[in-house]
């Protein structure tokens, strides 16, 4: 208990919370532009780039690991583009595919790394499941202030992102550049992919955008207040399962966070305002309520039309 209060697991519930709530913003842009499973693509990606630029520095400089991570994931990115557009294999597949190659080659790197010298001390492993708790202050600096640009791009330029994913036609007719509208996208996708990668991991990082952005569906049909729940939902989870990763030793931090998301989500899906089991359960019944009332009055006019005849 004493490990939770510590200064240095401050800093790293603070930098959870921030990229949680990063993640759960970035999220519904993927959630409405329906490639969910970009996310696990890039994410999966990402881990040679990381294993490469370790390899190259000779130091675990999580800056430096970031940027293999981007250029890794940017890579994944362009090709699963270059996939689809040169070839009948449809967007999906081509991600399915990317996401196996790009990971398989991962492992097999960070494998031989490992069994190089003080590779076994390189704590790369933690980038798989996730291990927020290693980090060191400059490395929560570094995602916090990345984690903040990605959350100000989008809040910045809100109405742009509102027609370039609702209305693309309308926004071309307006002069806004499709083009440069995805680029931006792939770029804070990307980067909050990469920032997130160490404390949640590359297995787990999609859940993290994902699963908030669906509970926070369940509250609202605004995309203004489904953007700040997901925040809400996402940085929530972030500090909730850091806090309990801090309670045992060694304890990796993005399951844990994964399985706080997914309990919000449950939740959300049983209670939610708007679309919760619960919700259309109740509404159902008072339909059928209604229903049988209406039948009831027909029923008497009906009733009342044949004795007056």
């Amino acid at each position: 208990m004493d490990t939770l209060f510590s200064p240095n697991t401050q800093w790293v519930l603070l930098s959870t919370l921030i990229l949680g709530m990063a993640a759960g913003v970035i999220g519904c842009l993927a959630y409405w532009k329906r490639q969910s499973l970009m996310s696990d693509a890039l994410s999966h990606a990402a881990l040679p780039g990381v294993v490469i630029a370790f390899a190259l520095s000779g130091t675990k400089s999580l800056p430096v690991m970031i940027a293999g991570a981007a250029v890794s994931s940017l890579i994944g990115a362009f090709m699963i583009q270059w996939i689809r557009s040169s070839s009948r294999i449809k967007e999906d597949t081509a991600m399915g595919m990317i996401l196996s190659v790009f990971f398989g080659f991962g492992i097999m790197l960070l494998t031989i790394v490992n069994r190089s010298a003080g590779g076994n001390q390189s704590g790369l492993d933690s980038f798989i499941f996730g291990q927020a708790a290693s980090m060191v202050r400059q490395d929560v600096y570094t995602m916090l202030m990345l984690a903040v640009l990605v959350m100000l791009v989008v809040f910045i330029a809100f109405k742009e992102w509102k027609l370039f994913l609702f209305d693309p036609d309308f926004a071309k007719g307006l002069g806004l550049s499709g083009r440069l509208m995805n680029s931006v996208y792939l770029a804070v996708l990307v980067l909050v992919i990469v920032i997130g990668i160490q404390a949640v991991g590359v297995i787990l990082m999609s859940a993290l955008l994902i699963i908030p952005a669906v509970s926070a569906r369940y509250w609202t049909h605004s995309f203004k207040w489904m953007v700040i729940l997901s925040a809400i939902f996402g940085g929530g989870a972030g500090m909730t399962g850091t806090m309990i990763s801090t309670l045992g030793k060694g304890w990796p931090t993005g399951p844990f966070i994964v399985v706080s998301s997914s309990v919000l989500f449950v939740i959300s899906l049983v209670f939610g305002a708007e679309k919760g089991l619960l919700i259309q359960a109740l509404q159902l019944r008072s339909q059928k309520k209604q229903h049988a009332g209406q039948a009831q009055v027909w029923s008497r006019q009906t009733v009342s039309i044949k004795e007056a005849d």
